[in-house]
């Protein structure tokens, strides 16, 4: 019998019923569809391009693909440098905490399910706020410890993150069932693309410019009624 598990973990991760929180973020979406700046399936697929290549590609992929390889070599500061890192260019304080939180969960339903020392140790520098636990350096070391490959894990953030988008979008009337679909398929050669670009970058050189995505996202943290936690 073939004990290699891996590719139905990385379905585990990824599935919409795996507890990460990710469904409850808009992203900032909210806001513009608020303000009447997004209405339309093309707009949907612009916010996401946009927001791939300028914060998604350099920033999170990059820490992601460095807490995986410092979990690889059982370097827990070197992810705990990653993890700093991609906080510190968190801006928003509402897209801090929710990138957290969503770390959090995952965290500790694989903690749940795992035996692995090391990925304790992890959880007990974030409890003792050694770590902030930022999503992408918590599924960076969970998919090492779990089996998944480098470049799968990913995909699977940038997937997921698209996933989360689609359905703020379709549940603001947005756009319908079929439409997310093709956003979907339509978005993944960029996914691919922009993982590409940024394969190899180092954690010191990660980067995000996306002015007017942290206003739209400032906008939304001080909105007095909303649906969605970004």
């Amino acid at each position: 019998m073939n004990t290699d598990l891996s590719e139905l973990t990385l379905m585990q991760l990824s599935d919409s019923f795996f507890p990460s929180g990710l469904y409850t973020m808009s992203n900032g979406l909210e806001t513009i569809f608020d303000e009447k700046r997004a209405s339309s399936e093309g707009d949907v697929y612009d916010f996401l391009e946009v927001t791939l290549e300028q914060q998604l590609g350099p920033a999170d992929s990059v820490a992601l693909s460095n807490a995986y390889d410092c979990a690889k070599s059982k370097d827990i500061s070197g992810i705990i440098r990653c993890d700093d890192v991609l906080y510190s260019m968190k801006l928003i304080q509402e897209s801090r905490a929710a990138s957290c939180r969503a770390g959090s969960q995952m965290l500790k339903c694989i903690v749940a399910i795992s035996s692995d020392n090391f990925l304790k140790s992890y959880s007990e520098k974030i409890s003792k706020n050694n770590a902030p636990g930022t999503h992408p350096v918590v599924a960076g070391v969970c998919s090492f410890v779990m089996g998944i490959k480098k470049e799968q894990a990913r995909q699977m953030m940038m997937y997921g993150f698209c996933v989360s988008i689609t359905g703020a979008a379709l549940r603001l009337g947005m756009i319908d069932h079929i439409q997310s679909q093709k956003i979907l398929h339509k978005i993944k050669p960029k996914i691919q693309q922009t993982l590409e670009k940024f394969v190899d970058t180092k954690i010191n050189d990660c980067w995000q410019f996306s002015p007017q995505y942290d206003l739209i996202q400032m906008t939304h943290e001080n909105k007095f009624s909303k649906m969605f936690i970004t």
